[in-house]
């Protein structure tokens, strides 16, 4: 496990682990199986809920410093679980870190007690900090044509990488998906004859997202012009990946962002963002341009209507800014 920060900010989480009972680590163990294997998280939704019950058992463990591995499990309740959010909160953690490391706390007491670890699921008492939504950054559609223009004039020059950036951008803007689903496609899940592609997301869940006619040329430029160029140089026959880093491999998440971070950098005035940016870009364009909520909740794989929810403030919010600005009552 990596190392990183615990709750104090400066506590190293694998030593905080190293430190904790052996029954204790071997009840981690086991919960990284199966938020893994059983339910099927990504490597980085793992690492951050196991960070986060380190983090917890470690408090409990400093705080009681219990011998019997049993006991000192026995005592986590709702009063050690509030403590701990607490110490937290007087560190200075975002209500929005609080109210995640409380949803992973309640997602591990809730399991440990179907395991017979708890007697009881101390969880199931505890209450999430209410959260400050902020809205996110979006591209207006002039600046998103800007960037995908820009990157297309790159790949007209038929180099490999200008290329992949290309049809990569592409696709995000176009179907919204995840940066990790975008890395986990391979070139088996494109449908160029419905112009869909088929996707993988959270909990291993499938789901078909179209794509538009620019999508669907940059895609054809890169599989016949990039993409064989990248395999013949770096001998890697037989990759399925979509998208292939420069030693032909599978494309890395980094890769993205890197690619979205410098594509969007070069539009002057237009919000720094990754690829989560042009995430939200993609669904606030869809419901600005009349698409409803259901259909854009379907579209980005959200398991419930109130995350799309969301993006109705962003573009409430635009319409108040163009009311302000054009209509001669609006001050």
């Amino acid at each position: 496990m990596p190392a990183s920060n615990g709750d104090d900010g400066r506590t190293d989480l694998r030593q905080v682990r190293d430190a904790l009972p052996s029954a204790a680590v071997g009840l981690l163990d086991d919960y990284e199986r199966h938020l893994s294997l059983e339910r099927g998280l990504s490597a980085h939704t793992v690492r951050a809920y196991i960070g986060d019950i380190v983090s917890l058992l470690g408090f409990l463990h400093r705080d009681h410093g219990a011998d019997d591995d049993r006991a000192a499990l026995a005592e986590l309740d709702v009063v050690v679980l509030r403590a701990w959010l607490a110490k937290q909160r007087g560190d200075g953690v975002s209500r929005t870190t609080l109210a995640r490391r409380s949803a992973a706390a309640r997602t591990f007491t809730a399991w440990a007690r179907r395991q017979g670890a708890l007697d009881a699921d101390p969880g199931a008492r505890l209450v999430s900090p209410r959260t400050h939504r902020a809205l996110p950054a979006v591209l207006r559609p002039d600046e998103a044509g800007e960037v995908l223009r820009a990157s297309n004039t790159g790949a007209a020059e038929l180099d490999p990488r200008g290329l992949r950036d290309n049809a990569l951008l592409e696709l995000l803007y176009a179907t919204g998906v995840r940066v990790s689903e975008l890395c986990g496609l391979d070139v088996g899940d494109v449908d160029f004859r419905t112009r869909v592609v088929r996707v993988f997301g959270k909990g291993g869940k499938e789901r078909v997202v179209p794509f538009g006619v620019p999508a669907e040329g940059a895609l054809r430029s890169w599989l016949d012009h990039g993409r064989p160029v990248i395999v013949a140089e770096t001998a890697k026959e037989g990759v399925a990946a979509l998208f292939l880093g420069v030693r032909g491999g599978r494309l890395d998440p980094r890769a993205v962002r890197r690619v979205v971070h410098d594509a969007v950098g070069s539009v002057p005035g237009a919000a720094d963002m990754g690829p989560h940016g042009l995430r939200h870009t993609a669904a606030t364009h869809l419901l600005e341009g009349g698409a409803d909520l259901r259909s854009v909740q379907e579209l980005l794989g959200h398991a419930t209507l109130a995350t799309t929810q969301l993006y109705t403030h962003v573009t409430v919010e635009r319409l108040k800014a163009i009311h302000d600005r054009a209509h001669p009552r609006a001050r």
